[in-house]
């Protein structure tokens, strides 16, 4: 758990500064699932900028619970959690300070999201909170006030989560866990997971990663690892310790996500990722009476690929679909026809004989249109999916027919406005296989839209 806080202050001099307004967000990495919102007495004045600043002066105050009236709900709120906030050291030593003056000796590990986000959204001009938000599209209400403040940094430290291709933090906080207590059995961990699209991730007793895994129902899939009887299930059983998961709302960021993060973490059980997951691929060629002729087979570094596949069926399938939408040659296709095949496929088995009636510039237009619909090079779009709830979506951005990353919106001018985009952009590296994981969901999806630029 993260406990998100903000804390305003009277001011003055160092360590004599007193809280004036107090919030605090608990956050189990996904969701707000407590919240803490309070002003405080600080029996002491505020200084004038201070209040011109925040709005809060001492007659508001009057009223206002002093600190120990409210200091028994701070440590039930903060209790087993990593402390966030944005310039930590000042409201950790804040909080420490007030408590120190009760006799308490508060102590808690912080995160802080100004570090993070100089080390994960580099080359910002400003990373103070309000200049920062608003250049990643976050809305921010009541600036200068603790539970704007805090809610505004909740949404950025969610952004700064799904940045951490290295799972950094992540590790960090599973190390915190695994200080404070034993293992649990394995259907705690199955109860504890969303029957929800995303990526989990299991570490063993030390917090490494040993296996990252994607899901359509996270939970499922974990049952299926802990019920398992193959020599890998028996393995990640003996060495599980926790789990975490990231839901995606996106199958296809899933499917993303799971390439990018296994390829950067190199988890002991996930395969190895040297063989590609596309063996196959389609390649188009102009034979010597100058018709393209569209080839199935082994996938060829040296050639340029129109789209691949994991398997020949899957290939030799989408190719039947191909010739029938694009009235191609099935001689020219590679395809040799059985007659169960022919059946299957509802198709008369070609004997070749458009071809000499159509003249190669004109049937090479077929094939033309089934290259461009088939392939995004040199394209520009953003592919628009399922968010992580129903206020939100996904966007997988494409420039000149290299992948960018995706990134999440509530704002249509978030993914409108291309400099927004690229700043709560979740980068990731193009590769032949995220390619055609791509191109594969495209092929397949219904729900996905696309819009070109």
């Amino acid at each position: 758990m993260y406990a998100i806080l903000d804390i305003e202050t009277t001011g003055g001099q160092f360590n004599e500064e007193g809280i004036t307004e107090i919030a605090i967000y608990k956050f189990d990495g996904h969701e707000v699932v407590d919240q803490f919102i309070s002003l405080v007495n600080p029996e002491i004045p505020i200084q004038p900028f201070v209040a011109k600043l925040t709005g809060i002066n001492n007659a508001m105050l009057s009223s206002a619970p002093k600190f120990f009236e409210v200091a028994k709900r701070i440590i039930e709120i903060t209790s087993d959690c990593i402390i966030v906030a944005h310039n930590a050291s000042f409201d950790y030593r804040i909080l420490r300070t007030e408590f120190r003056r009760l006799g308490y000796n508060f102590e808690s590990k912080t995160l802080c999201t100004v570090e993070l986000a100089k080390k994960l959204i580099p080359e910002q001009p400003s990373y103070s909170l309000g200049k920062l938000v608003r250049s990643l599209g976050i809305p921010i209400a009541d600036r200068h006030r603790a539970s704007g403040d805090a809610i505004a940094t909740t949404k950025l430290f969610k952004i700064l989560l799904e940045k951490d291709l290295e799972k950094t933090i992540l590790k960090d906080f599973v190390k915190f866990e695994i200080e404070k207590g034993i293992s649990p059995k394995l259907q705690d961990l199955v109860n504890q997971m969303p029957s929800k699209t995303g990526v989990y991730y299991i570490h063993n007793e030390g917090g490494h990663l040993i296996y990252i895994g994607k899901s359509l129902n996270i939970r499922k899939r974990v049952n299926q690892h802990f019920t398992g009887i193959t020599t890998k299930s028996k393995r990640i059983q003996a060495e599980v310790f926790t789990i975490t998961y990231e839901e995606t709302g996106s199958e296809l960021i899933a499917l993303l996500k799971e390439s990018e993060e296994v390829k950067i973490n190199r988890p002991r059980h996930n395969r190895s990722q040297k063989k590609s997951f596309f063996p196959f691929a389609i390649y188009v060629e102009k034979d010597s009476n100058g018709y393209l002729n569209i080839n199935l087979g082994k996938a060829d570094g040296r050639k340029k690929e129109i789209t691949s596949f994991a398997s020949l069926q899957e290939g030799k399938n989408a190719l039947f679909k191909f010739t029938a939408k694009y009235h191609l040659c099935q001689k020219l296709t590679g395809l040799y026809q059985t007659k169960k095949e022919c059946f299957q496929y509802k198709i008369k088995e070609c004997d070749g004989a458009c071809i000499g009636e159509i003249t190669p510039e004109i049937y090479n237009l077929r094939v033309q249109q089934f290259i461009s619909e088939n392939s995004f090079e040199n394209k520009s779009m953003i592919l628009l999916d399922r968010g992580r709830n129903v206020n939100e979506r996904s966007a997988i951005l494409i420039e000149n027919g290299i992948y960018k990353g995706y990134a999440y919106y509530d704002l249509n001018y978030q993914i409108t406005n291309i400099e927004i985009l690229n700043k709560i952009l979740i980068p990731m590296q193009h590769n032949r296989d995220v390619k055609n994981i791509i191109q594969q969901y495209i092929r397949k999806s219904k729900s996905l839209k696309i819009h070109h630029f």
